[in-house]
């Protein structure tokens, strides 16, 4: 077995074993770049595999629209504040799934290439399912104790953002403007994040994803 099956397959194990008699809720935390929505699906996938019902739910679904996105001069504080719909996140997905909730939740709640607020795309989960969500920021203040178990993906600030560069240069004008994006945006909110919320010491699992092909797994249950 490879090393990186090896390390989802720890991961499914521990999760597949958890049954709180409603919904397991899973963030997928780390920088941009860390490689979260890779190892989300993944996670997802191995989960079904063991007959264990599973939900991704996608963070490009939660974002605010264009012009909350894109307010205040601070590039990285405005992408760190306002990015996400982390409000909606916590109403509309996570308290709905703890005991004594409806159930039903938001899919998504924006169209990212409309920029459309979404209102009525729902779903009712099963009791036994674990959801799984991959974002940065999912450990912020009044969000972090929503969570049954995080997973943090920890690599390197300059590996993550060589990857996020590469992923992203097409879509932000080429290698020189992302390089800039991440720099001025999105890697330096992740720094305000690591420095104000010390997500890697607070996830209750870690995984050294330096390089995707051959993780670690650091701390666990």
């Amino acid at each position: 077995m490879d090393e990186r099956r090896s390390v989802l397959e720890e991961v499914v194990g521990l999760l597949t074993a958890r049954r709180p008699g409603r919904p397991l809720l899973v963030g997928v935390d780390g920088v941009v770049g860390s490689g979260k929505s890779t190892f989300a699906r993944e996670l997802v996938a191995g989960l079904r595999e063991r007959g264990r019902p599973a939900m991704h739910l996608d963070s490009d679904g939660f974002h605010h629209v264009r012009v909350v996105r894109q307010a205040g001069a601070d590039q990285a504080r405005g992408y760190y504040d306002h990015a996400y719909d982390l409000d909606a996140l916590a109403d509309r997905v996570l308290r709905p799934l703890r005991a004594g909730g409806s159930l039903e939740v938001a899919t998504r709640v924006h169209d990212l290439e409309t920029d459309e607020v979404v209102a009525d795309e729902t779903a009712v989960v099963d009791p036994a399912a674990v959801v799984v969500f991959d974002c940065t920021f999912l450990q912020r203040d009044g969000l972090r104790d929503l969570w049954d178990e995080v997973v943090w993906l920890d690599a390197p600030r300059a590996a993550a953002l060589r990857r996020g560069v590469s992923r992203d240069a097409l879509r932000l004008g080429g290698q020189d403007a992302a390089e800039a994006a991440y720099e001025a945006r999105y890697m330096a909110a992740c720094d305000l994040y690591v420095a104000e919320q010390r997500p890697r010491e607070r996830a209750s699992i870690v995984v050294d994803h330096e390089d995707p092909a051959s993780p670690r797994l650091v701390r666990m249950p």
